[in-house]
């Protein structure tokens, strides 16, 4: 055992074999915005050996507030979220290995992102994506662990396929548009994020260090404002005989039969939008058309695009993603995206 670790090592229910485990343990954490940026910073720090972290996102100056590993320097070169994230955590821990995907999560590759890994983090802000890690965790056993903040309050949920209730047994549907809380509509603590990020990794550490048992399936909701705890312990056999996922087998989201092209980024009035296929360009090629209709900017990661006569911004990834910043809403966000990328 490195003396790294030794602290962390001399707790007893960890001890020197739960931090070996953990040295020989890999995690994927999908969402490197609040929630992912403590889960993998804390994660790194704990000696877990392999850290691999999925982003689609760039980091912004509205992310600072909450986003730990990230700073005004990773804003002014427009930085990928997870190549950001992955120069911190190499300065960190050098002992473990971390691998960044600047992708965005769907059912198309979300089997690669999972592979070969003990846990799946949701580090993420939208229910489209845990519904799809829900799915791959119950096809693949991978168990994972649910997390959300808005406002000051949050909530943790472990996991386990086919032992403990699943996202569908609580939630058969997704939430309505306009239903929930998000951060454009009531904000969101920097404090509860950590909060509710620590308390899903130390539920990580218990699953990694081979204790699982130690880790009870249930609801936890923490308002840090109010100073309220909340937790709903579940009963698996109950809503899992009801559940069309659990029960039914129903993969709705792991199929593609469920899911948007455009996502509207929390916080940020910007949509992302998703072509159907990747795109044959490349960014040289990109930046080569649209110089002569805007002003282009390219970094080895990206392209920032912005057509004259328009307050938008169109951020472009090599596989044909794009980010378009000034709007919220996806129907201009894709018009946009048709006339100066095409669809």
């Amino acid at each position: 055992m490195h003396p790294r670790y030794r602290k962390q090592a001399l707790f007893a229910p960890l001890g020197e074999r739960g931090q070996d485990r953990l040295s020989a343990a890999k995690v994927v954490v999908v969402g490197c915005g609040a929630l992912g940026t403590v889960l993998a910073q804390t994660l790194v720090r704990a000696g877990v050996g392999f850290v691999r972290i999925v982003d689609r996102d760039f980091v912004d100056l509205s992310n600072l507030q909450r986003q730990v590993l990230f700073d005004e320097l990773d804003v002014a070169e427009r930085l990928p979220k997870v190549i950001a994230a992955e120069k911190k955590l190499k300065a960190i821990n050098s002992l473990v290995t971390v691998e960044p995907h600047v992708a965005d999560v769907t059912f198309q590759n979300v089997r690669q992102l999972v592979a070969d890994c003990d846990l799946i983090l949701d580090g993420t802000d939208n229910f489209e994506i845990r519904y799809l890690l829900n799915d791959i965790s119950l096809e693949t056993g991978i168990p994972w662990i649910n997390g959300g903040c808005v406002g000051a309050h949050g909530q943790v949920m472990p996991i386990f396929p086919g032992k403990s209730p699943c996202l569908r047994c609580l939630m058969p549907e997704m939430p309505e548009p306009g239903s929930t809380e998000t951060c454009d509509t009531a904000g969101v603590l920097g404090a509860a994020v950590q909060v509710i990020a620590s308390l899903q990794t130390v539920d990580a550490i218990k699953i990694l260090s081979g204790q699982p048992e130690l880790v009870e399936p249930a609801l936890t909701i923490v308002d840090v404002w109010d100073g309220t705890w909340r937790r709903m312990k579940l009963n698996g056999d109950d809503l899992r005989q009801h559940c069309p996922a659990c029960s039914g087998g129903e993969r709705l989201w792991l199929q593609g039969r469920r899911g948007a092209q455009s996502v509207i980024l929390c916080g940020r009035n910007s949509v992302q939008i998703s072509p159907d296929t990747p795109t044959r360009q490349t960014l040289d090629e990109l930046e080569a058309r649209l110089s002569q209709t805007g002003n282009v900017r390219k970094t080895p990661f990206l392209l920032i695009y912005r057509p004259e006569g328009t307050e938008s911004e169109l951020t472009l990834f090599s596989d044909g993603r794009a980010i378009v910043t000034g709007t919220s809403d996806p129907a201009q966000a894709r018009t946009l995206y048709a006339q100066y990328v095409g669809l």
